[in-house]
C-alpha cells in the first residue's frame, strides 16, 4: 500500500503537473524510494515480500513455504488497490481538471494518458508481445539481484540493513534502462491491484483489458521473469559463490585443486 501510493503519485505528478519536467531519472529514484522506505517497514515482519514474482520465486528456489504463498499474494494485490486509492484520494480533483483541460473522459482514447497514474501499458510501437518479452527480461534482472542480496554463500551481497536501500537502487536501476517501454511494471500486485481501481473508478477498457488486450502481461511475464531469473541464480551462479560448501564440487577437482595451490 505505503509503496504504491508513493509510486502512483510520483506519476500523477509527472502527468498531472509535469513536476519533473523530463528529469525521468528523478521519477525513477522516487520509485526506488518508495521500495526502499516500504521494505524498512515491513521488512522485520514479513521478509518485505511485495511482489508476488518474488514470492513465487522464492518459494520455488528459495525455501519459501508455498502454504503462505497465496495469503502473501492476495494481501500484495489489496496493498496495491489501497495505495491506488490514496493516491486517487489525493489527485482526483486535479485528474478531473486534467480531462477537462484536455477535452477527454477517463474511458476514453485520452483516458489513457491519466490511467498512467495507476498501471501500466505499452509505449508507442510496443506490441503487446514485445511487451511480454520485455517485462520477462527486467523483471528476471530484478528478481536475480534479489537473490543474490539474500543469498547466504554470497559473500558481496550480505549488506544487513542495507539491503532494502539497494533494492530500492535496483528497482531505479531497472527503471533507468528499461521503464519507458511499458512503465516497468514488475510486479503483478503493483500493475492488478491499481488496474481494478483503476476499472472500478472509471478508466473502463482501458483498465480491462487495455490497449490491445494487454492487461494480463504484467501479471504473467513478472512470474515467468522471476522463475528464469531463478533458475539461472540457483543452478548456474549459485555453486559457485565463496560460501557454498559445494563449490569445489560445482567447480570440479581440477579448478578446484589449482586455486589451493595458488
Amino acid at each position: 500500500m505505503f509503496l504504491l501510493m508513493v509510486g502512483d503519485s510520483v506519476a500523477a505528478m509527472a502527468i498531472l503537473y509535469n513536476a519533473f519536467s523530463g528529469d525521468y531519472w528523478g521519477i525513477c529514484i522516487l520509485w526506488g524510494l518508495g521500495v526502499t522506505m516500504a521494505c524498512y517497514l515491513v521488512g522485520s515482519i514479513s521478509g518485505a515480500h511485495l511482489n508476488p514474482a518474488v514470492t513465487i520465486a522464492f518459494a520455488t528456489y528459495g525455501g519459501f513455504p508455498w502454504r503462505k504463498v497465496p495469503g502473501f499474494i492476495i494481501s500484495q494485490v489489496i496493498g496495491g488497490f489501497l495505495g491506488a486509492a490514496l493516491t486517487y484520494t489525493l489527485f482526483s480533483p486535479a485528474i478531473n481538471a486534467f480531462n477537462i483541460a484536455h477535452h477527454t473522459t477517463r474511458s476514453g482514447p485520452g483516458g489513457l494518458a491519466t490511467s498512467g497514474i495507476f498501471f501500466t501499458h505499452p509505449n508507442v510501437g510496443i506490441s503487446t508481445g514485445h511487451a511480454f518479452v520485455d517485462e520477462i527480461i527486467l523483471t528476471g534482472a530484478l528478481v536475480l539481484l534479489i537473490l543474490a542480496f539474500s543469498d547466504n554463500y554470497n559473500t558481496n551481497g550480505q549488506l544487513g540493513n542495507f539491503t532494502p536501500l539497494m533494492v530500492g537502487l535496483l528497482v531505479a536501476m531497472v527503471g533507468g534502462f528499461g521503464g519507458e517501454l511499458e512503465a516497468w511494471a514488475l510486479n503483478p500486485a503493483r500493475d492488478f491491484g491499481p488496474r481494478l481501481f483503476g476499472w472500478l473508478a472509471g478508466w473502463g477498457h482501458n483498465a480491462f483489458p487495455g490497449p490491445n488486450g494487454y492487461w494480463w502481461v504484467p501479471i504473467v511475464a513478472p512470474i515467468v521473469g522471476g522463475l528464469v531469473a531463478g533458475a539461472l541464480y540457483n543452478y548456474v551462479l549459485r555453486p559457485f559463490m565463496p560460501g557454498n560448501p559445494n563449490r569445489a564440487k560445482a567447480e570440479g577437482p581440477v579448478a578446484a585443486t589449482a586455486k589451493a595451490q595458488v
